[in-house]
């Protein structure tokens, strides 16, 4: 998959100046992408590509939250409560309600998402010095690549794949807009 617009450069600068913020940050979202997991587990239980393969991903997401966490502790800080994830929240807005499309939806999106946090923890692998916390975001970000070309899969084995290829690249274009628009901050999305 391939994002339509980069991180602007500036963002890395921003994660690096706060990176207890950004740890924070990377821990809620690494907690928030397991229950999302079970959630689509929960809701197509009837679908067992899908179960299975949510049940992998919220283990493996749930194990990202640990080591985040160990990192944050190391570190002195306490886990951060949950905020509104503005990025999150406009990504949700473009599933469509109709019962044809709102799987294809929700698993797309959930695949661009991936691939953001993909990106993103690429530029901040490439950016910290050698040691411990360059080694974790460089696993982090190969395990992303994996999740969201997961997502995508999921989508081409319950949808034809000239609807998934359309939408997808309809929904990279929206997630452009929403990524440029928003401020330089340092959390993941």
């Amino acid at each position: 998959m391939r994002l339509h617009a980069p991180t602007p450069a500036a963002w890395t600068t921003v994660v690096l100046a706060d990176f207890d913020t950004f740890l924070l940050d990377h821990a809620s979202c690494e907690r928030k992408a397991s229950a999302s997991a079970l959630s689509f587990m929960t809701h197509y239980r009837d679908r067992s590509t899908l179960v299975e393969a949510m049940i992998e991903l919220a283990r493996e997401e749930l194990e990202h939250f640990a080591q985040v966490y160990f990192h944050i502790a190391a570190r002195g800080l306490v886990l951060a409560a949950d905020t509104k994830d503005t990025y999150i929240g406009q990504m949700a807005k473009l599933t469509r309600s109709a019962s044809a499309t709102y799987l294809l939806d929700r698993l797309l999106i959930a695949g661009v998402i991936e691939a953001r946090g993909c990106e993103r923890f690429g530029l901040v692998a490439n950016a910290l010095p050698a040691g411990i916390l360059k080694d974790f975001y460089l696993d982090i970000t190969r395990s992303e690549a994996r999740h969201h070309g997961l997502f995508v899969r999921l989508a081409r084995a319950y949808y034809e794949e000239a609807e998934v290829a359309l939408r997808l690249e309809e929904i990279l274009a929206s997630e452009a807009s929403i990524m440029l628009a928003l401020p330089l901050r340092p959390v993941v999305h």
